[in-house]
């Protein structure tokens, strides 16, 4: 049986817990600039291990003793309320601005880290081919036999535009497992090579094209920082986004899934590799948590937005009881969810 190392688990717990508070600070924030009543800011679930109430505003902070999640309690969220100051009295542009701030957050310090991450980069990658790589078994590079040159500067893989290294890169591995058609500028022309082949590898049975050649270096300036910056994180979210289309459509199966066991032995392994992994692989976590909150399933972020839009659109709310156990369904269904993960999480390491 393999274990979680101990350090592995206070890593993971550490990361989560800041992401929780980043998100639910997204929510506080807002709710607070618009003047809602709140109840509580917690982080963490279940029994109170802290708690401490401000004698100026009343709202309690709390740390909980379960480290699964976080909320911030406000009047009026879940139940009518005669406070003037409830959630549910508040115009339907607040209440969506701040249901959405907690994702937003999450996306926003996730780009934030991603530039600190840029910019302590030596070296930044063009995406100007440099060198092909040499095969082990001495056969000829597939993209340069497909027609690459050294020196071309890719411009588009498959019809889909890539301005940095880590676009074409995610590009050739999600659709290299067949022939592509890449567009580059050469001596000045845009030119289009069709059908170039790539290697593809597998790994746990889902398989995907690798890049065979290298890139050169680009100069590192405040616009190239800014540009990899802006590009890497878009790319981040798109590969999110794509990653669950490609789980729906079948292409990944339930076994590419992970909960938090799964993501503290990968963070666990990240940190072994280097600082600059663990970092990277955090952003991830961080962008995948907005963008799935944002996901329109009950209980999620998501499911009150698409409420809220409901009403913006039909000019006055749903029912609060049938928004509520639509809610409770969802949140019924995920612990479940949440569950079979963990346990299948915890078979795999066995």
């Amino acid at each position: 049986m393999i274990f979680i190392n101990i350090s592995h688990i206070l890593l993971a717990l550490l990361i989560f817990g800041f992401l929780i508070f980043i998100h639910e600070l997204g929510h506080y924030l807002t709710a607070r600039a618009f003047g809602v009543t709140i109840r509580e800011f917690a982080i963490g679930m279940g029994p109170k291990l802290f708690s401490h109430r401000s004698p100026k505003t009343g709202i309690a902070y709390s740390l909980r003793a379960l480290p699964i999640g976080g909320f911030v309690s406000m009047v009026g969220e879940d139940e009518e309320s005669d406070d003037e100051n409830a959630f549910h009295r508040k115009p339907v542009w607040q209440r969506i601005i701040v249901t959405a701030a907690g994702a937003f957050m999450n996306v926003l310090i996730g780009v934030i880290v991603m530039s600190l991450l840029v910019m302590t980069q030596d070296v930044l990658p063009s995406n100007v081919i440099g060198a092909f790589i040499e095969h082990e078994d001495g056969s000829p590079n597939y993209a340069q036999a497909s027609g690459l040159q050294v020196g071309d500067e890719i411009l588009e893989v498959d019809g889909v535009r890539v301005r940095i290294a880590n676009e074409t890169i995610y590009e050739v591995m999600r659709r290299g497992i067949e022939p592509l058609d890449v567009t580059v500028l050469r001596n000045g022309e845009r030119i289009t090579i069709e059908n170039v082949i790539f290697p593809v590898i597998a790994d746990h049975g889902i398989r995907y094209g690798n890049v065979d050649f290298k890139v050169t270096p680009e100069a590192k300036t405040p616009v190239t920082v800014l540009k990899h910056a802006v590009f890497r994180s878009t790319s981040t979210i798109k590969m999110i986004w794509e990653s669950l289309y490609d789980l729906l459509n079948g292409r990944y199966g339930v076994e590419s899934v992970s909960g938090p066991v799964g993501v503290t032995k990968a963070l666990g392994e990240a940190a072994e590799s280097g600082v600059g992994d663990l970092v990277y692989l955090a952003v991830v976590i961080s962008m995948n948590l907005g963008v799935m909150n944002l996901l329109p399933l009950p209980a999620l972020d998501g499911g009150r937005l698409l409420f809220q839009l409901i009403e913006l659109i039909r000019r006055k709310p749903v029912r609060p009881e049938i928004e509520g156990y639509v809610h409770f369904a969802g949140m019924v269904l995920l612990m479940i969810l949440m569950v079979v993960i963990a346990v299948k999480d915890i078979f795999t390491l066995i």
